[in-house]
């Protein structure tokens, strides 16, 4: 199993950091997407605000920001970390360590403008749901690129998976984006309320946009080619896997007539 992990993969590099990140990335992930399944929320979108009544009354009393101060919360720390990569002597070396960093920047640059200029938000977001997210990325961002480069000088993979990874990596961010604007286009302006999303993807499955999300991840993992790319994305698609189901749940709940046939993140199956 192991020789045919590393015909994909980097081996490990021998760096404690990287080490308990990889297990740290996709067990915090993980432990949070079960969280979503069991009912127990990050509280921001259409969960800022929901829980259960002793949750209710720990809400009132937590420090709360805007949808658009958290949502850049989010991405914005993570964007500027895969920014200064590029300034940093001899950390992105190589067309691989290059295409990973553009690749996690422009995955989180592009949420940050989506933020600013694309997304209508109504809710807020408690900083202590925030404030994880935030780690997340920023952490995943940094390890993953200080991974790229502890592994420069071992011997690369035997199946070169960079270029498949591109393509897969910028399927992700269109399909990601055009869902994203699908939803921005529910509401009119200074409209708060929620509505059935309908085009693209929507008609099979709610969200989409996470789905694309999952296969953008997918994507830097085989440009990467690092078993910590992969932890990240695997602890990525169990995070969405609950979000998702959640949120399905969620509007069952709320919209009386909302299709039963349409599935949480795979079309047809789930």
């Amino acid at each position: 199993m192991m020789s045919i992990l590393m015909s994909f993969f980097f081996p490990p590099p021998p760096s404690l950091f990287i080490t308990a990140m990889t297990i740290v990335s996709f067990t915090s992930l993980a432990y949070t997407g079960l969280s979503e399944i069991r009912g127990k929320h990050l509280h921001y979108s259409k969960f800022w605000n929901v829980g259960n009544s002793s949750e209710n009354k720990k809400i009132e009393n937590e420090i709360k920001i805007s949808s658009r101060v958290g949502m850049l919360l989010f991405y914005g720390p993570a964007a500027a970390a895969a920014a200064a990569s590029f300034f940093v002597p001899g950390l992105v070396v190589g067309l691989r360590a290059q295409l990973l960093s553009w690749a996690l920047l422009v995955q989180f640059f592009k949420r940050v403008l989506e933020v600013l200029f694309i997304h209508q938000y109504s809710g807020q977001i408690l900083l202590s749901s925030a404030v994880p997210i935030t780690s997340s990325y920023l952490s995943g961002t940094v390890s993953m690129i200080y991974t790229q480069y502890l592994s420069q000088n071992m011997t690369q993979p035997s199946i070169d998976l960079k270029y498949p990874g591109l393509v897969l990596f910028l399927i992700g961010i269109a399909g990601n984006f055009y869902h994203h604007v699908l939803l921005s286009k529910l509401r009119q302006k200074n409209e708060k309320g929620y509505k059935i999303p309908k085009g693209g993807l929507f008609g099979l499955i709610i969200c989409p946009h996470y789905l694309f999300e999952i296969i953008a991840f997918y994507g830097i993992t085989l440009i990467a080619q690092t078993m910590y790319a992969l932890s990240f994305a695997l602890g990525t698609t169990v995070y969405l896997i609950g979000r998702s189901f959640a949120t399905r749940k969620w509007y069952l709940s709320k919209f009386e007539r909302f299709p039963r046939e349409v599935k949480a993140l795979i079309p047809y199956i789930f």
